[in-house]
């Protein structure tokens, strides 16, 4: 993204990374407090978190364009369907009756 706005955009997913960040930063926290499953599937999202964030460090990189190069588009395809996946994992947990 070159333009007048490509300077704010920049800034934007500085902000961006921060708060990935302290999102996992939250659910590590969470996590430490739960056990099992539940505490490793959280902690294992505090990390996709962490990654995601860090993929918008790559994004500053590219000029702001998340599609191009094809590598990050799939870096950040992958923490999106890894969240998916562990935020289906603990919806079947709560499903479950409890013994």
């Amino acid at each position: 993204m070159r333009g007048p706005l490509s300077g704010a955009a920049e800034v934007y997913n500085y902000i961006e990374i921060g708060i990935w960040c302290a999102i996992a930063a939250v659910v590590a926290a969470v996590a430490l407090r739960r056990a099992g499953p539940a505490r490793r599937d959280a902690l294992l999202a505090s990390i996709v978190l962490v990654a995601f964030g860090l993929s918008d460090y790559a994004e500053i990189r590219t000029g702001g364009e998340w599609w191009r190069p094809w590598w990050l588009l799939a870096w950040k395809a992958a923490c999106v369907l890894a969240l998916l996946v562990l935020l289906f994992r603990a919806r079947g947990r709560r499903s479950l009756p409890l013994p």
